[in-house]
């Protein structure tokens, strides 16, 4: 069966380059022109190019054409849709951990009921 990537799964993967991590950290106080952008990375236009486009393409980042300069900006609805599934997992996780630690403790109760040290 053929894997196909959903955009949760391309934002996450994104996400995974420091490069790019750090360009949402820029982005995170508004729009900026990208030539403002990439003054901090130590790489030529066309390499930081394709960091944008990954991040746009995710729908991490959505770019205009302003006069003769791109801005970026952030898109917030794939930020919530991340967030949405991290909570969601979150929520999981603590239910089944809870579970578990209610089993333990019956099961250290019922081996003192029956004599047994843990």
């Amino acid at each position: 069966m053929p894997y196909h990537s959903t955009p949760l799964d391309l934002a996450f993967h994104a996400l995974s380059d420091p490069t790019r991590r750090a360009v949402i950290s820029r982005l995170a106080g508004g729009e900026v022109p990208v030539s403002v952008l990439a003054e901090p990375f130590d790489m030529a236009l066309p390499s930081f190019a394709q960091h944008l486009k990954v991040l746009e393409d995710c729908g991490l980042i959505a770019s205009e054409k302003r006069g003769r300069s791109r801005w970026c900006r952030l898109v917030q609805a794939r930020f919530d849709e991340a967030a949405d599934w991290m909570i969601a997992e979150r929520r999981s996780w603590t239910e089944r951990l809870d579970r578990l630690e209610a089993y333990l403790d019956r099961t250290a109760e019922d081996d003192e009921g029956h004599g047994k040290s843990v």
